[in-house]
Protein backbone atom coordinates (compact mmCIF):
# COMPACT_ATOMS: atom_id res chain seq x y z
CA UNK A 1 0.00 0.00 0.00
CA UNK A 2 1.31 3.44 -0.87
CA UNK A 3 1.58 6.04 1.88
CA UNK A 4 -0.01 9.45 1.37
CA UNK A 5 2.27 12.40 1.99
CA UNK A 6 1.66 14.77 4.87
CA UNK A 7 1.03 17.62 2.42
CA UNK A 8 -1.76 15.70 0.59
CA UNK A 9 -3.39 14.75 3.92
CA UNK A 10 -3.35 18.38 5.11
CA UNK A 11 -4.85 19.67 1.83
CA UNK A 12 -7.53 16.96 1.78
CA UNK A 13 -8.45 17.57 5.40
CA UNK A 14 -8.58 21.32 4.84
CA UNK A 15 -10.90 20.92 1.86
CA UNK A 16 -13.19 18.69 3.91
CA UNK A 17 -13.33 21.28 6.73
CA UNK A 18 -14.17 24.07 4.25
CA UNK A 19 -17.01 22.01 2.75
CA UNK A 20 -18.35 21.11 6.19
CA UNK A 21 -18.17 24.72 7.32
CA UNK A 22 -19.99 25.98 4.22
CA UNK A 23 -22.80 23.51 4.82
CA UNK A 24 -23.13 24.52 8.48
CA UNK A 25 -23.15 28.20 7.54
CA UNK A 26 -25.87 27.60 4.96
CA UNK A 27 -28.01 25.74 7.50
CA UNK A 28 -27.61 28.52 10.09
CA UNK A 29 -28.38 31.17 7.47
CA UNK A 30 -31.54 29.36 6.42
CA UNK A 31 -32.78 29.30 10.02
CA UNK A 32 -31.97 32.95 10.74
CA UNK A 33 -34.79 35.10 12.01
CA UNK A 34 -34.71 37.29 8.91
CA UNK A 35 -38.28 37.78 7.67
CA UNK A 36 -39.11 36.17 4.37
CA UNK A 37 -39.78 38.38 1.39
CA UNK A 38 -43.40 39.41 1.11
CA UNK A 39 -45.34 37.34 -1.43
CA UNK A 40 -46.06 39.07 -4.70
CA UNK A 41 -49.52 40.55 -4.93
CA UNK A 42 -51.89 38.12 -6.61
CA UNK A 43 -52.95 39.17 -10.07
CA UNK A 44 -56.54 38.41 -10.79
CA UNK A 45 -56.85 36.87 -14.22
CA UNK A 46 -60.35 37.22 -15.56
CA UNK A 47 -62.33 38.61 -18.45
CA UNK A 48 -62.98 41.90 -16.67
CA UNK A 49 -59.25 42.61 -16.66
CA UNK A 50 -59.06 41.61 -20.33
CA UNK A 51 -56.14 39.28 -19.68
CA UNK A 52 -57.85 36.00 -20.54
CA UNK A 53 -59.66 34.62 -23.52
CA UNK A 54 -62.09 31.84 -24.20
CA UNK A 55 -61.75 29.52 -27.13
CA UNK A 56 -64.03 27.00 -28.77
CA UNK A 57 -63.02 23.36 -29.14
CA UNK A 58 -64.60 20.29 -30.68
CA UNK A 59 -65.87 17.73 -28.25
CA UNK A 60 -64.51 14.23 -28.58
CA UNK A 61 -67.95 13.13 -29.76
CA UNK A 62 -67.96 15.75 -32.52
CA UNK A 63 -64.40 14.86 -33.57
CA UNK A 64 -65.34 11.18 -33.69
CA UNK A 65 -68.48 11.96 -35.72
CA UNK A 66 -66.45 13.96 -38.24
CA UNK A 67 -63.77 11.27 -38.54
CA UNK A 68 -66.36 8.54 -38.98
CA UNK A 69 -68.17 10.57 -41.67
CA UNK A 70 -64.93 11.09 -43.60
CA UNK A 71 -64.04 7.41 -43.37
CA UNK A 72 -67.56 6.37 -44.41
CA UNK A 73 -67.42 8.67 -47.45
CA UNK A 74 -64.15 7.05 -48.52
CA UNK A 75 -65.44 3.53 -47.95
CA UNK A 76 -68.52 4.24 -50.12
CA UNK A 77 -66.07 4.81 -52.98
CA UNK A 78 -63.97 1.77 -52.05
CA UNK A 79 -61.02 3.90 -50.94
CA UNK A 80 -58.71 2.80 -48.15
CA UNK A 81 -57.76 5.84 -46.11
CA UNK A 82 -56.80 7.05 -42.68
CA UNK A 83 -58.52 10.01 -41.05
CA UNK A 84 -57.23 12.33 -38.33
CA UNK A 85 -58.92 15.14 -36.44
CA UNK A 86 -56.74 17.62 -34.56
CA UNK A 87 -57.69 20.47 -32.24
CA UNK A 88 -56.81 24.15 -32.70
CA UNK A 89 -53.35 23.54 -31.27
CA UNK A 90 -52.65 20.62 -33.59
CA UNK A 91 -53.10 17.96 -30.91
CA UNK A 92 -54.65 14.77 -32.24
CA UNK A 93 -58.17 14.12 -30.99
CA UNK A 94 -59.16 11.13 -33.12
CA UNK A 95 -57.54 8.93 -35.72
CA UNK A 96 -59.17 6.15 -37.69
CA UNK A 97 -57.22 3.87 -39.97
CA UNK A 98 -59.52 2.25 -42.48
CA UNK A 99 -59.16 -1.40 -43.36
CA UNK A 100 -56.30 -1.78 -45.81
CA UNK A 101 -55.06 1.82 -45.53
CA UNK A 102 -51.37 2.22 -46.29
CA UNK A 103 -48.87 2.60 -43.46
CA UNK A 104 -47.95 6.15 -44.52
CA UNK A 105 -51.56 7.32 -44.50
CA UNK A 106 -51.84 7.59 -40.72
CA UNK A 107 -49.07 10.18 -40.32
CA UNK A 108 -50.02 11.96 -43.54
CA UNK A 109 -53.62 12.39 -42.34
CA UNK A 110 -52.42 13.97 -39.08
CA UNK A 111 -50.09 16.35 -40.92
CA UNK A 112 -52.80 17.38 -43.37
CA UNK A 113 -55.21 18.08 -40.50
CA UNK A 114 -52.51 20.09 -38.69
CA UNK A 115 -51.74 22.07 -41.84
CA UNK A 116 -55.42 22.87 -42.47
CA UNK A 117 -56.06 24.15 -38.96
CA UNK A 118 -52.76 26.04 -38.82
CA UNK A 119 -53.52 28.02 -41.98
CA UNK A 120 -57.34 27.96 -41.69
CA UNK A 121 -57.56 26.80 -45.28
CA UNK A 122 -58.14 23.59 -47.21
CA UNK A 123 -54.81 22.03 -48.08
CA UNK A 124 -55.74 21.99 -51.78
CA UNK A 125 -55.64 25.81 -51.63
CA UNK A 126 -52.37 25.73 -49.77
CA UNK A 127 -50.78 23.59 -52.48
CA UNK A 128 -51.37 26.51 -54.85
CA UNK A 129 -49.69 28.91 -52.41
CA UNK A 130 -46.52 26.82 -52.58
CA UNK A 131 -45.98 28.06 -56.12
CA UNK A 132 -45.58 31.60 -54.76
CA UNK A 133 -43.86 30.66 -51.50
CA UNK A 134 -42.09 27.29 -51.77
CA UNK A 135 -40.44 27.71 -48.36
CA UNK A 136 -43.82 27.00 -46.71
CA UNK A 137 -43.17 23.28 -47.14
CA UNK A 138 -40.22 23.58 -44.74
CA UNK A 139 -42.44 24.34 -41.75
CA UNK A 140 -42.23 21.36 -39.37
CA UNK A 141 -45.27 19.12 -39.09
CA UNK A 142 -47.00 20.41 -42.22
CA UNK A 143 -47.93 18.56 -45.38
CA UNK A 144 -49.06 20.52 -48.40
CA UNK A 145 -51.11 17.91 -50.21
CA UNK A 146 -54.86 17.84 -50.80
CA UNK A 147 -56.83 16.18 -48.03
CA UNK A 148 -56.91 18.63 -45.13
CA UNK A 149 -59.94 20.74 -44.21
CA UNK A 150 -60.30 23.28 -41.40
CA UNK A 151 -63.26 23.30 -39.03
CA UNK A 152 -64.23 26.84 -38.05
CA UNK A 153 -66.45 28.57 -35.55
CA UNK A 154 -67.17 32.26 -36.04
CA UNK A 155 -64.57 32.30 -38.84
CA UNK A 156 -61.83 31.07 -36.49
CA UNK A 157 -60.19 27.67 -36.90
CA UNK A 158 -61.01 25.24 -34.09
CA UNK A 159 -59.95 21.92 -35.62
CA UNK A 160 -58.62 20.26 -38.73
CA UNK A 161 -59.61 17.07 -40.50
CA UNK A 162 -57.05 15.22 -42.56
CA UNK A 163 -57.55 12.28 -44.91
CA UNK A 164 -54.78 10.35 -46.64
CA UNK A 165 -54.56 7.21 -48.72
CA UNK A 166 -56.86 7.78 -51.68
CA UNK A 167 -55.12 7.82 -55.06
CA UNK A 168 -55.39 11.61 -55.33
CA UNK A 169 -55.39 14.66 -53.11
CA UNK A 170 -58.70 15.72 -54.63
CA UNK A 171 -60.38 12.56 -53.34
CA UNK A 172 -58.76 12.94 -49.92
CA UNK A 173 -60.03 16.54 -49.89
CA UNK A 174 -63.55 15.43 -50.79
CA UNK A 175 -63.58 12.94 -47.92
CA UNK A 176 -62.17 15.48 -45.43
CA UNK A 177 -64.89 17.91 -46.44
CA UNK A 178 -67.49 15.18 -45.81
CA UNK A 179 -66.21 15.12 -42.23
CA UNK A 180 -66.60 18.89 -41.90
CA UNK A 181 -70.07 18.75 -43.44
CA UNK A 182 -71.16 16.08 -40.94
CA UNK A 183 -70.62 18.58 -38.11
CA UNK A 184 -73.32 20.84 -39.57
CA UNK A 185 -75.93 18.06 -39.37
Amino acid sequence: MQQISKRVRVLTGGAALVALGAGAFGAVSADAATPAAAPAAAVKADAKNKNTTTSTHLTIDAATKAARAALDAAQKENRRVSVAVVDRNGNTLVTLRGDGAGPQSYESAEKKAYTAVSWNAPTTELVERLERAPQLKDIPGTLFLGGGAPVTSKNAPIAGIGVAGAPSGDLDQKFAQAGVDALAE
